[in-house]
């Protein structure tokens, strides 16, 4: 394709947070999205897309074409120290709207951003000092869904919009701002290009929906977590999605099979609103897809959707601190808009959904929503860093349902829009040399699948990977690396580890040669900087967790 055959395209980059590989109609799932399965129909979905198994890494990577330890956000947004964890994005990377600035992009975003240690004072971190022309949203990573902490707009705070208004649902205020944008920027800036990028908090807990969206879902998961999951493989494969060698993973070895569990009218609700969170988000979606319709500018905009990480599998425990959640991490308030009192952890004697609640779905539903895949969110096994990705081109890809299994990650986004909007990485930013760009260009794939492509890394908290060709090196800290065939065992099933000890030992250097290049730290420095930071560690930090 030729940079001059058409204007350059707009793009819309929507980030979902926490959700699970196979939760989306499109992907297998039960959870009804037609909009988001519209655009699959429509454009490419992408079967081994990575993320960086957790928020605030992912949102640095996705941003910057860098590794997170890159950028100064290499666990989360809390300041440890070295450059590579500082908790805030450094000056030695840019973001996709700075770049696209070249290229006279206007900017927006609508919702999360997570990527900044000052939650309450406007920083060089913050939105608008990273390229926005145009931010609402939220600083923090997580918190109530009717009355969210630390609501944004531009540099000045309004949760008093949420607190005063009873009809406030962020996942709605995301979607309607990013559709407002739109329209907003074919009145006042027709003849630009813009790229927006909407970051949805849904379906990250607390497992906050409204009735009439849980209402749906009644039933739907009564089969219970080891059938939906065998159900699901089988909807994978009959796409081509998956290859039918690929047997599902076992139940997660701390759930009991669905025969015997325990609450299962809490678990099934449990299950049941998060369905909805997501389906709520894709409501919303569709707005935006109206927008652009409605401009006239669908066909000439791509439309990128993925995950921040896999499934989360982390369990608020009853009795969780409310001051740490209330007052040091800010994640959470006490109490209602109405002055009712915030229950907080997962009591089966009380039920989600609600504003008065504050609960997550657990290990088992994780389990599912990862499905065939192992492990979660914090881990870079597959079920922690294996995304959906669609992307909706109508102008630039032609091909109608088509999926891509060629390999890539996060950094591959802004070489990507780099790529079709003919726009040079930034040398520099404000005088200070910036990191060379680490993503390659998927643009090649919206024509045909197949990519050579250098080597994959990750690593969080100990946890790491390698993926070079079909070989990926994984490891679950602090137990050995563990080697696979990923075109004979994508669910990770068959460790060769011992039988290619060469190959163990060649990838583990390439590996040892990318930490020390990008600033990794060992998990034990990590976890010591973490505990100076937090006197107690929040729940989803300790040990096993």
């Amino acid at each position: 394709m030729n940079h001059n055959d058409i204007r350059r395209p707009n793009i819309v980059l929507i980030l979902n947070d926490d959700m699970g590989y196979s939760d989306i109609g499109c992907y297998g799932g039960e959870i009804q999205t037609p909009n988001l399965d519209r655009l699959a129909a429509n454009g490419l979905r992408f079967t081994q897309f990575y993320n960086t198994a957790r928020c605030s890494p992912s949102r640095a990577s996705l941003l910057t074409g860098l590794h997170p330890h890159q950028t100064g956000v290499g666990v989360l947004t809390y300041d440890m120290g070295p450059e590579g964890y500082a908790g805030n994005l450094g000056k030695n990377c840019v973001t996709i709207p700075q770049a696209l600035k070249a290229s006279q992009y206007k900017t927006y975003m609508s919702g999360k951003w997570h990527v900044a240690s000052s939650l309450t004072k406007p920083t060089d971190t913050w939105p608008l000092q990273r390229g926005f022309d145009e931010f609402f949203g939220t600083i923090i990573g997580a918190g109530s869904f009717y009355d969210p902490n630390t609501l944004t707009r531009g540099n000045e705070n309004i949760e008093h919009e949420a607190r005063d208004n009873k009809d406030f649902f962020y996942t709605d205020a995301i979607s309607d701002q990013a559709a407002d944008y739109i329209r907003e920027h074919a009145r006042r800036h027709a003849g630009q290009p813009f790229f927006e990028y909407v970051a949805y908090t849904a379906p990250h807990w607390p497992l906050h929906a409204h009735d009439e969206d849980i209402a749906k879902y009644k039933g739907r998961f009564d089969q219970g977590w080891d059938a939906l999951r065998a159900e699901r493989l089988k909807r994978l494969i009959d796409e081509g999605m998956l290859e039918p060698e690929w047997a599902l993973s076992d139940r997660d070895p701390t759930q009991p099979p669905w025969t015997e569990a325990q609450e299962k009218a809490w678990l099934l609700r449990c299950m049941e609103v998060y369905a909805a969170q997501v389906d709520r988000m894709d409501q919303g979606i569709g707005r935006i897809i109206a927008a652009l319709e409605e401009t006239g500018q669908l066909d000439n905009t791509l439309i990128i959707f993925l995950s921040d990480n896999g499934a989360c599998a982390e369990d608020i425990p009853e009795g969780v601190t409310v001051d740490e959640l209330v007052n040091k991490l800010m994640i959470a308030k006490a109490r209602t808009r109405t002055g009712e009192e915030v229950h907080f952890g997962n009591n089966p004697n009380i039920m989600p959904g609600p504003e008065n609640t504050y609960q997550s779905y657990g290990v088992a539903w994780a389990n599912l929503s990862n499905t065939p895949f192992r492990l979660y969110k914090h881990w870079i096994h597959e079920g922690g860093i294996s995304t959906p990705l669609i992307c909706h081109w109508p102008q630039g890809i032609k091909e109608k349902g088509g999926i891509r299994h060629a390999p890539g990650y996060l950094p591959d986004i802004m070489a990507t829009l780099l790529d079709i909007t003919g726009t040079p990485y930034p040398q520099a930013w404000e005088g200070k040399p910036v990191a060379p760009l680490e993503g390659t260009s998927l643009r090649p794939l919206f024509e045909e699948d197949g990519l050579d492509r250098p080597p994959m890394f990750w690593e969080h908290e100990g946890n790491a990977a390698v993926r070079i060709g079909k070989w990926k090196l994984v490891r679950n800290y602090p137990k050995p690396w563990e080697l696979y065939d990923m075109e004979a065992d994508r669910t990770e099933l068959h460790d060769l580890a011992s039988r290619h000890p060469d190959r163990v030992q060649e990838m583990a250097a390439q590996y040892e040669a990318w930490a020390a290049r990008c600033g990794v730290l060992p998990r034990e420095k990590v976890l010591a900087m973490m505990k100076e930071q937090t006197s107690e560690p929040a729940f989803w930090e300790k040990e096993g967790e």
